[in-house]
């Protein structure tokens, strides 16, 4: 009987073995301090999740617990059922898509004249939006000029002034400059002007830019509260930030989330829960957000990195 003897397939070897000792080493430390980053992220959001949902007495006394007859919604049901937390929510999420409309759409008209090479007056310009990027007004002078426009408790002292970004508008310029000239030329031969190639060729090629600026756009104006806390006096246009920021570090949550509590203790550790669960509340719309705009932020912010 003849036996036919196979040798064992040989296992391939992976990158990292392939790598020389030292580049080994140098993968390994990296892999540790990004894992020690990690954890410095996410042991605190964990925290902040369970805590939210811990009974206040048990959370002080001994912490965190997982025995879930000591868990509770109290901080949650509070939350939800306070107005002026939805209030806050519904001014945030306004401020936020129109302010991100508008930025998007100034941001992209002005990177496309500083793209094109023919443009004329374009160091100018170009000089004119890096001295802005290292000197600013100040805090006094741009208060007194929002008042002269009359803009002071308006929706408005909010959106305009931080509508243009310019190193956004650098982003997108690069982007516009890593496109393909023969597609302009291609559009030009087919007769289409200007304004065609830009809104219905370059825009919707534009796409990973766009949702990337959107996105940044978004999460800053969403996490802003300093400007509306100097600009605004009206409570019923506070954003979501600027109540969560008295329930944070003011330590002064709304009168009628803790006002059926007897005792000042009581009073403090409803406070204490309340924080948890605001921060989780305030942060789920950008947790819904980021999934849909994963995709093209990675494409997006690195092809606007290519070039200077």
């Amino acid at each position: 009987m003849e036996a036919v003897m196979q040798e064992a397939p040989r296992k391939k070897k992976s990158e990292f073995a392939k790598q020389p000792t030292e580049d080994k080493i140098i993968l390994i430390i990296a892999f540790v301090i990004l894992g020690l980053f990690l954890l410095a992220i996410v042991v605190p959001v964990i925290y902040i999740i369970l805590a939210s949902f811990v009974d206040p007495i048990t959370l002080q006394n001994k912490g965190l617990t997982f025995d879930f007859s000591k868990w509770t919604l109290t901080a949650y049901e509070r939350v939800m059922t306070n107005s002026q937390i939805w209030i806050g929510f519904r001014n945030a999420l306004f401020y936020s898509i129109v302010s991100t409309a508008l930025s998007v759409v100034i941001t992209l008209l002005a990177a496309y004249p500083m793209s094109r090479a023919d443009f004329k007056g374009k160091g100018f310009f170009n000089l004119i939006y890096m001295i802005t990027m290292f000197f600013g007004g100040g805090l006094i002078p741009t208060y007194l000029l929002i008042s002269d426009l009359h803009m002071l408790d308006t929706i408005w002292a909010l959106i305009v002034p931080g509508a243009f970004s310019v190193w956004n508008m650098i982003v997108a310029r690069t982007y516009y400059q890593g496109i393909p000239r023969d597609l302009e030329e291609a559009a030009a031969i087919d007769g289409a002007t200007e304004m065609v190639y830009f809104f219905r060729i370059l825009i919707p090629v534009c796409t990973p830019i766009i949702a990337t600026i959107a996105m940044w756009c978004f999460v800053g104006m969403w996490n802003s509260y300093f400007d509306a806390m100097i600009y605004l006096r009206d409570s019923n246009k506070f954003p979501l930030q600027l109540v969560l920021r008295s329930i944070l570090i003011q330590n002064q949550p709304e009168p009628g989330m803790v006002s059926d509590m007897q005792s000042t203790a009581q009073r403090a550790q409803l406070a204490e829960l309340l924080k948890y669960a605001t921060i989780i509340i305030s942060s789920l719309p950008l947790l819904i957000m980021y999934p849909f705009f994963q995709r093209y932020f990675d494409s997006g912010i690195m092809a606007g990195a290519v070039k200077g």
